[in-house]
């Protein structure tokens, strides 16, 4: 059963979602004017690359493995849908549809992005051994020598996209909710230090790809809402209707 009180609690509204979004874009923009993205891959690689691009755990078990484990996730997450377990039991049908839902369009948006991005890889730098020159990826249209399409962060974001599960979870079950939010921002930044060490991504490249699946999570939520609200307005007068032709009929 979902309470009453439950959905009232609504801890965190849009105003204050609104302020966390834009004060952490504010932070994102001034680490990408800080140019510490060179110096901070420099702790993992050199001229003759990074010594960490093949090591076993990395690759297998982090990557391999961790993107693996987001996919049956996904799947379980639709399943969860007609057969919801544990705090899911507590969201309406639509709700579970939506945490679904914004994890796929999470993913969906970061690879779109991607595909666009003509940032290469810092294992594809000069500076590591590669090809490519150093350009930011606020220089759209810039390239930079190397293969790019590797901004934002792919692999990250099979954890990040989980995060709009939080505003699936949050009228429901806030503490779920909670837990939900730093379990997949955990495991985001754990998937994207990984990738960091390899040579596959700028630590700008992990914020973000976060901060994307955050905003997009929200941007779901908004849509779910509004179709909610929608249906809510024009569910009330065919019933309405058809109680009071039952009671025309009775008397």
């Amino acid at each position: 059963m979902i309470l009453p009180a439950d959905r009232r609690d609504d801890r965190f509204p849009a105003a204050r979602i609104l302020a966390w979004t834009l004060g952490s874009l504010v932070l994102l923009l001034l680490w990408d004017a800080s140019g510490l993205d060179l110096p901070l891959a420099r702790l993992f690689g050199t001229p003759a690359g990074f010594a960490l691009h093949d090591n076993w755990f990395l690759t297998q078990v982090v990557h391999e493995g961790g993107k693996r484990a987001s996919w049956i996730a996904l799947a379980l997450l639709f399943v969860a849908i007609r057969w919801p377990v544990g705090p899911l039991r507590r969201l309406r049908l639509a709700e579970r549809v939506q945490l679904a839902l914004s994890v796929v369009v999470s993913v969906v948006v970061v690879s779109l992005i991607k595909t666009t991005s003509h940032t290469s890889c810092p294992w594809d730098l000069q500076d590591f051994g590669g090809v490519a020159h150093h350009v930011s990826h606020w220089a759209w249209g810039v390239r930079d020598g190397g293969p790019g399409r590797c901004f934002p962060g792919g692999h990250a974001s099979a954890a990040f996209a989980y995060m709009g599960g939080y505003f699936a979870l949050r009228r429901a079950a806030p503490r779920a909710a909670l837990a939900w939010l730093a379990g997949a921002m955990a495991l985001g930044f754990v998937f994207g230090w990984a990738q960091q060490m390899r040579g596959a991504h700028y630590m700008s490249h992990t914020l973000w790809t976060a901060w994307i699946c955050w905003t997009v999570g929200w941007a779901v939520d908004g849509v779910a809402r509004a179709v909610a609200a929608r249906r809510g307005r024009n569910g009330p007068a065919p019933i309405a209707r058809r109680v009071q032709g039952t009671s025309l009929n009775e008397s």
